[in-house]
């Protein structure tokens, strides 16, 4: 990764903010800044960084909230920056995706080589594609919105929550109780009659036959997998 890379900072901290664009700017690195979580998701989603520097402690949600929603959609690596220095915060957000961590107060050289260690391990952007268009359908992951025919689809969480779970591995078929796993929680990987109903829901809302489907495909006894065109 050459030194034009593009970092986006997210942080509350207008002086920490400041004081990382002009460390980063002096080093070659494109800056882009975000005050909240949901102003850094959509700086991440539209500007595609190649790196991004995260602090837990934002306005509007928990930074590992912001880790859990970015890793719906995108795998660009994430460096923590954080005066939360329990081991168990540090586990929590590595378990939650992100790639290291620093506490604050920090050294401006420790914290540049680690941004140099995580752009040498993605020489490429870690970005993969935040929307998902299958003929009439787009499954947008980034802004956790579904249109059909360019109408937004009003979908309950569990809903969209199997919809967007099938659309990140399109094509793929995905179990039934890995669904059931992810989505309800490990006690409840034997009711498979909650992800039916949720199921015929979703094909309801999105126009789709279950005997001629264009969007969703039951693989019977196995589970289900979303049509990739």
């Amino acid at each position: 990764m050459s030194q034009t890379a593009t970092i986006l900072v997210i942080d509350d901290e207008p002086q920490i903010r400041k004081f990382l664009r002009i460390s980063l700017a002096s080093q070659g690195y494109k800056v882009l800044e975000a005050g909240t979580g949901s102003e850094g998701l959509t700086q991440a989603a539209l500007n595609k960084p190649d790196l991004l520097v995260l602090d837990l402690g934002l306005p509007d949600m928990d930074g590992q909230e912001v880790l859990r929603q970015l890793r719906d959609w995108s795998a660009v690596p994430v460096l923590v920056l954080s005066v939360r220095a329990s081991e168990g915060e540090k586990v929590r957000a590595l378990d939650s995706g992100a790639n290291d961590y620093v506490t604050k107060p920090f050294g401006i050289q420790e914290f540049l080589a680690r941004v140099r260690a995580l752009l040498r391990q993605v020489p490429d952007s870690g970005q993969r594609e935040a929307a998902l268009v299958i003929g009439p359908l787009t499954v947008d992951l980034a802004f956790r919105r579904v249109l059909l025919d360019d109408v937004e689809v009003a979908l309950t969480r569990k809903e969209y929550a199997v919809l967007a779970q099938l659309a990140r591995h399109p094509g793929r078929v995905i179990t039934q109780q890995q669904l059931l796993k992810d989505i309800w929680g490990p006690t409840h990987v034997e009711n498979t009659h909650y992800l039916r109903i949720v199921v015929g829901h979703l094909r309801h809302k999105l126009a789709d036959d279950p005997t001629a489907p264009r969007f969703i495909v039951t693989e019977a006894g196995v589970g289900y997998r979303l049509l990739a065109t």
